[in-house]
């Protein structure tokens, strides 16, 4: 750039600014994407922001009640077979003596 050049910033200066929150808790200053309310960082760019149809809520099924229940009976037969264990291990042995 040439000293006697003064560049001309009033425009981009003007432009409506973005103003989302950002990590430092304060507003972003960078300018908005023509036509909408953010900039190209915060959800103004084409293709930006979640997918159509909330695909990013899918379930695994870990959490559903047949899932409860079958961790439930699971449990319930381990406890069992944990008194088992520990009834045949205490109980004197028959076939000695």
């Amino acid at each position: 750039m040439s000293p006697g050049h003064i560049r001309n910033t009033r425009a981009m200066l003007a432009s409506p600014r973005c103003g989302a929150g950002t990590r430092s808790g304060f507003a972003c200053s960078a300018p908005a994407v023509r036509g909408k309310p953010r900039c190209r960082m915060h959800g103004g760019a084409a293709g930006s922001g979640a997918p159509w149809g909330n695909r990013n809520a899918r379930k695994h099924g870990a959490f559903t009640r047949e899932r409860f229940d079958e961790r439930k009976a699971i449990r319930a037969l381990l406890d069992e077979t944990r008194k088992l264990l520990v009834e045949m291990t205490s109980a004197p042995d028959a076939s000695a003596g």
